[in-house]
């Protein structure tokens, strides 16, 4: 009555099982916070690589942080100058911070140059609120 070669044939492919896995398996890592394979192979793409980690990188980053809150460098998300005397004074209040948690811990270099860039941020920081003042007393 049938036709055995009229019956259609039933292939079953295995290798979906496997393909299926490995995209499981690269979700899972991606969600438990691997990078995500396009911004690895952006920064890959970029060529540069990070500096070393350092304790005056960290005392830059921080100064560079200061600086940026009290308007002498750009903000990079806005592209010009913005104050924040509240952020710069949290920055300097960090590098403080750093500085009573650190000593006797330092070398006299790095010990030298906190010092001194507490010193020129403070001063700096002085500066900004009293021209900020004087230019709210002449509007």
């Amino acid at each position: 009555m049938s036709d055995p070669q009229a019956e259609p044939k039933i292939v079953v492919d295995e290798d979906w099982k496997s393909r299926v896995q490995a995209e499981k398996e690269a979700a899972a890592r991606q969600d438990a916070g691997s990078e995500p394979a396009d911004q690895v192979d952006a920064e890959a793409a970029a060529g540069e690589p990070l500096p070393a980690a350092s304790f005056e990188l960290l005392i830059s980053t921080l100064t560079a942080q200061a600086l940026t809150a009290m308007g002498k460098l750009p903000d990079p998300v806005q592209g010009h100058a913005v104050v924040r005397p509240d952020l710069a004074k949290h920055y300097i209040d960090l590098l403080g911070m750093l500085e009573q948690k650190t000593k006797g811990n330092l070398t006299k270099d790095e010990a030298g140059m906190l010092d001194e860039v507490l010193h020129q941020l403070r001063m700096t920081f002085v500066t900004t609120r009293r021209e900020a003042a004087a230019g709210k007393g002449t509007t």
